[in-house]
């Protein structure tokens, strides 16, 4: 065959060459959804994958733990034999990580924390090692333990997030906005959202002169919108700011309108940088109803409304949402809490670098 001749007919192809890849627009109609159901399942099957290998990699050092601990109720024994059974370890495992003496305590306490193997297999084994650190120093009461792990697990948060949400006392702060959900939402729906909702709700990365005015405080968290849909919670997607609303000839505006994919409803939150006010809910009832009617479509439950205010009266807000049929609620937002933890505490916990270093696990000699 002359070089460069492209065979023609029922000719074989080459046996070398560079064959070109065919053009999407030549394959059939049906292609489409064959390559969006064969990637998705190659994602789903890594995503399964790797968290196959860190519940094993977590149920291990759950068992080395109960075999230490074990081994000390009945024999009992110094820091020595840690020390040993880190070098040994790492002599017959010299490309593993994990197993430095402070990593053997900790699997150790991670053992006497979760007594009960069947817990290990729950939302824990699905949080990487960093996580359980995290939960195991900063967290000392097991139901608030389990809680957090859940919590993580489902949002997928970070090892960073964790610690943030930890130290900002969000066990605390979940599901506590002031809300007539129960009679606007009855029913499992209600339950959801109002467990979405949170009092206060912290904008710690604002600073204090971007507070002053409402305008300022909406464009500060659209301007720290990642952080700001964080502390939403998951679920949040942003539809608009400074969204406009014109009825019968007169113009409105709404502060932020979200919609949650959990949910399926827009969410409407009024930012308030004074205290709270009753008549803010009668503005907000007009939203929701107009939100209803012109933005909802067929499929959509009830839009929700969410006033922020600066503080609040309690007795107040929650007779404020009697009589109302929209769901609303009324929460605080604030730019620090002041229930840190104690100082002696956090004095003693290590930091987010030392943690990263202790996992690194740098090997040292027997």
């Amino acid at each position: 065959m002359t070089p460069g001749k492209i065979p023609s007919g029922d000719a074989p192809a080459p046996e070398s060459g560079f064959p070109a890849t065919p053009q999407r627009a030549s394959m059939p109609e049906w292609y489409g959804d064959l390559l969006a159901s064969v990637r998705d399942r190659v994602a789903t099957g890594r995503q399964r994958a790797l968290a196959s290998v860190n519940s094993e990699i977590v149920l291990t050092y759950w068992h080395i733990g109960r075999e230490i601990l074990a081994r000390q109720d009945r024999e009992g024994y110094g820091t020595k034999v840690i020390d040993r059974l880190s070098a040994d370890l790492r002599e017959a495992f010299p490309d593993a990580k994990g197993f430095s003496p402070r990593n053997l305590k900790y699997m150790r306490a991670f053992a006497d924390a979760w007594s009960n193997e069947k817990v290990v297999q729950a939302p824990l084994a699905q949080l990487p090692w960093y996580h359980q650190l995290a939960l195991l120093d900063r967290v000392p009461n097991k139901h608030q333990r389990f809680w957090y792990a859940a919590q993580a697990a489902h949002e997928g948060w970070s090892g960073r997030v964790l610690i943030h949400q930890i130290e900002t006392g969000l066990h605390e702060r979940a599901g506590k906005a002031i809300t007539n959900f129960d009679q606007a939402i009855p029913g499992p729906h209600g339950e959801l959202a109002q467990q979405l909702t949170k009092d206060p709700y912290l904008f710690d990365f604002l600073s204090v002169t971007e507070t002053k005015l409402e305008r300022d405080l909406e464009r500060a968290l659209l301007d720290h919108v990642t952080d700001f849909l964080l502390q939403l919670g998951q679920g949040f997607a942003l539809y608009g700011r400074q969204v406009r609303l014109v009825l019968g000839g007169d113009e409105f505006v709404c502060d932020l309108v979200f919609y949650h994919v959990r949910l399926r409803c827009f969410v409407i939150i009024e930012l308030k940088a004074t205290p709270f006010d009753p008549r803010d809910l009668g503005q907000l009832n007009m939203y929701l109803a107009a939100a209803d009617e012109l933005l909802a479509t067929e499929g959509d439950a009830p839009t929700i409304g969410l006033v922020l205010c600066r503080s609040k009266n309690s007795v107040v807000a929650e007779y404020a949402l009697r009589g109302h049929t929209h769901p609303m609620g009324v929460a605080e937002w604030a730019s620090e809490l002041t229930t840190d933890l104690p100082a002696e505490l956090a004095a003693s916990l290590p930091s987010i670098e030392e943690l990263e270093a202790e996992l690194s696990d740098p090997k040292e000699g027997p």
